[in-house]
C-alpha cells in the first residue's frame, strides 16, 4: 500500500495544471517579486547533525500566526520549527511531540486569534500549543494519523475537535479532551468542520453538498448543494468561511445555510484573514488571491512557487500569510518550503 501511494503521489505532483482561465473580477498583480527559499538552512543542519529527514524529504507542512507573525514550518519526522523573523531563521520548538508530515493544508489548524495551533499530522504524532509554541501537549494516536482536524476555537475553554482519519474510508471523529479521546462517529466522509460540541459540518466522499448535524454526528441533514473544495472551515467573528470551486462559500447561522460570498472564484486553499473578516486571501490552482471587501473584488497578489501545482484541492501543500508583513509562504510535500513578499 505504501509503495502504490508513493507511485500515486509522484505521479500526482508531477501533473501540471493547464487551461485556467481567470474571472474578469480579478486583477493582475506585478510579477517582479521573487519567491525565496526558507527551509535549505534547516535541512542542511538536521543533515550535518546526522538526523534523517523522513518521506518525502524537504519540507511538509507550514502555517503562519495571522496576529504575530511567527511562522511554523513542519520537516517530515523532525517536527514544527519556528521562526520569529520572516522565515529568516527557524528553531525546533515541539520538544519532540510533533512527528512525520501535513498530507492536506488543513492539517495545521491555527486560531485566527492567535497563538493556539493544532497539527494533525500523518505517520506520526499528533498534537497541539497554546501559546505560540512555548509548550505543547500530544494528542492521543490511530495508526497512520489525520488528514485534518476542525477546532473549537471560539470555546471558552478550548477541548472539542472534529477530525478526519487518513485512508480508512472517510472515518470521521470527535474528542472532548483535545485529543485524548477519541469517538468514531461515521464513515465515507471528505472534510470536516465544528460550531460546538454538537454542531459539526462536513461533506461525504461520493455524494454532493454540505452536510449539518446538532447531535454530534449520530445523524445528519444535507443543508446545501454548495459543494466545498478546502477540508475544513474557518471561522472569524461568528462567519464561517469555506473554499470551493464556485467562490468562498459563508454561513453566518453556524452551518444552516451556504452562500457565495462576492464574486465567482475557483480556490481550494485558505481562508486566511487579515485585519478583519472582509480582509481575505486564498490560494487557487495557480496563485494567491487577496480581497479588502469580502469578495466583491479579488487581486492576484502571488503566483504560486516554482514547481508547485495544485492537483487535488486542498491536498499536498499548506500556505501562510501574514497580513502585517504582507509575506505569503508556502509548503509542498516533498519540495522546498518558500516565502513571498510584495
Amino acid at each position: 500500500m505504501k509503495a502504490l501511494f508513493c507511485l500515486l503521489f509522484t505521479a500526482v505532483l508531477s501533473f501540471t495544471v493547464v487551461g485556467y482561465s481567470q474571472e474578469k473580477s480579478v486583477s493582475t498583480a506585478s510579477k517582479s517579486s521573487q519567491w525565496l527559499d526558507i527551509s535549505t538552512e534547516v535541512i542542511q543542519k538536521l543533515a550535518s547533525e546526522g538526523k534523517k529527514i523522513g518521506y518525502p524529504g524537504k519540507t511538509a507542512g507550514i502555517a503562519a500566526d495571522r496576529v504575530t507573525g511567527d511562522v511554523f514550518m513542519v520537516i517530515p519526522d523532525q517536527g514544527i520549527w519556528r521562526s520569529s523573523d520572516h522565515g529568516n531563521s527557524f528553531t525546533r520548538v515541539d520538544g519532540g511531540k510533533i512527528g512525520g508530515r501535513c498530507e492536506t493544508g488543513f492539517a495545521l489548524n491555527f486560531d485566527p486569534l492567535g497563538k493556539r495551533l493544532a497539527c494533525f499530522m500523518l505517520d506520526g504524532p499528533s498534537g497541539y500549543t497554546l501559546d505560540g509554541g512555548k509548550t505543547w501537549q500530544s494528542m492521543k494516536g490511530n495508526q497512520r494519523g489525520w488528514d485534518c482536524g476542525s477546532v473549537h476555537w471560539s470555546a471558552e475553554k478550548t477541548a472539542n475537535i472534529f477530525a478526519l482519519r487518513h485512508e480508512c474510508g472517510g472515518e470521521i471523529y470527535t474528542s472532548s479532551e483535545m485529543g485524548r479521546n477519541w469517538k468514531l462517529k461515521g464513515k465515507a466522509f471528505a472534510s470536516v468542520g465544528i460550531f460546538d460540541a454538537r454542531t459539526f459540518v462536513a461533506t461525504r466522499e461520493k455524494e454532493p453538498g454540505i452536510f449539518r448535524t446538532t447531535d454530534g454526528g449520530d445523524s445528519w441533514t444535507k443543508v446545501s448543494e454548495l459543494q466545498p473544495a478546502g477540508r475544513d472551515i474557518r471561522i472569524l467573528k461568528g462567519a464561517a468561511f469555506w473554499t470551493s470551486g464556485k467562490g468562498l462559500l459563508v454561513s453566518i447561522d453556524r452551518g444552516t445555510t451556504w452562500s457565495i460570498q462576492g464574486k465567482e472564484l475557483e480556490c481550494s486553499f485558505g481562508p486566511y484573514f487579515g485585519k478583519d473578516e472582509m480582509h481575505i486571501v486564498v490560494v487557487g490552482k495557480k496563485c494567491f488571491y487577496q480581497t479588502n471587501n469580502g469578495g466583491r473584488e479579488w487581486e492576484q497578489v502571488a503566483p504560486l512557487p516554482p514547481q508547485y501545482s495544485v492537483t487535488i484541492p486542498g491536498w499536498f501543500l499548506n500556505f501562510g500569510w501574514d497580513p502585517h508583513a504582507d509575506i505569503f509562504y508556502a509548503s509542498c510535500m516533498g519540495k522546498p518550503a518558500y516565502k513571498y513578499q510584495r
